[in-house]
């Protein structure tokens, strides 16, 4: 199913992102995996696979000319490129290291700090999917992933502004995916379904979700493989919950098993 297809994983050296990443490869895709600022875990990441198979780019997602690079080298290392992942991001740890606990009131929220989650977590997500999108526009061969949050974390207490620009980033993928319509390329959305056991939570006793429970990031696998499959082409502006993915079904049932039901118009009040 992802024999030789090529997929972008921002984010890709740890968390999330190193799980979807793992899982591609293991399902043949050749995959390009960036971070912003870990560029050890990157080379560690990148000395467990054949450079064939991975590279790893030191890129950040909040600078356009970062992204059209991270297209560039992909283009140039495996000679094609099939789909992104959006997931790159910054959590509420940047806010609070006790937010789970002690909710941070937004207007004691630094600027700088409101205004670098958003710029990571919702204009990273533009800048390399646009950067992609010329690539993917001339094959009419393209899938774009974006990676969500629950709608219960978008408007939780204290989880501004992860929650917030998580929403931002769920009403940028259903306007992107009108726009695609009918070009070969689609866009989605993909999410846990609940706290997964990664960075974006503190460590310690206080380490977990906001219902006292962890997901395990491998979860996340089974349906990214397929959103950036030649399978998932029917799909166009879907919402996908991991949680709900039942791998134990062919791949068609779990997939529509942890699709969202469509609405007509959103609502988060």
């Amino acid at each position: 199913m992802m024999q030789d297809r090529v997929v972008i994983v921002t984010g890709g050296g740890r968390g999330l992102g190193l799980a979807m990443a793992e899982a591609l490869l293991e399902a043949g895709s050749r995959v390009a995996i960036t971070g912003a600022r870990a560029a050890g875990e990157l080379a560690a990441v990148a000395a467990r696979f054949p450079a064939d198979r991975l590279l790893a780019l030191t890129a950040d997602v909040t600078r356009p000319e970062d992204c059209a690079r991270t297209v560039a080298a992909t283009l140039e290392h495996f000679g094609a490129l099939h789909a992104v992942i959006n997931n790159a991001g910054r959590g509420m740890r940047l806010v609070s290291e006790t937010f789970t606990t002690d909710p941070v009131p937004f207007w004691t929220i630094p600027p700088e700090t409101w205004a670098t989650i958003l710029d990571i977590n919702l204009n990273g997500a533009f800048n390399m999917a646009a950067a992609a999108m010329p690539h993917l526009l001339a094959q009419r061969d393209g899938r774009i992933v974006n990676i969500s949050t629950s709608d219960q974390t978008m408007v939780r207490r204290g989880y501004a502004p992860y929650g917030p620009s998580k929403a931002g980033l769920e009403a940028a993928s259903r306007c992107w995916a009108q726009d695609v319509e009918g070009t070969g390329v689609t866009v989605n959305v993909l999410l846990p379904g609940g706290a997964a056991n990664t960075e974006l939570l503190p460590g310690g006793s206080n380490r977990r979700g906001a219902d006292g429970n962890l997901l395990d990031p491998a979860l996340m696998g089974p349906p990214a493989v397929w959103l950036c499959s030649p399978a998932s082409a029917p799909a166009n502006g879907g919402r996908y919950i991991a949680r709900l993915w039942d791998t134990s079904l062919p791949v068609d049932a779990a997939a529509e098993g942890a699709r969202s039901p469509g609405v007509a118009k959103p609502s988060i009040m």
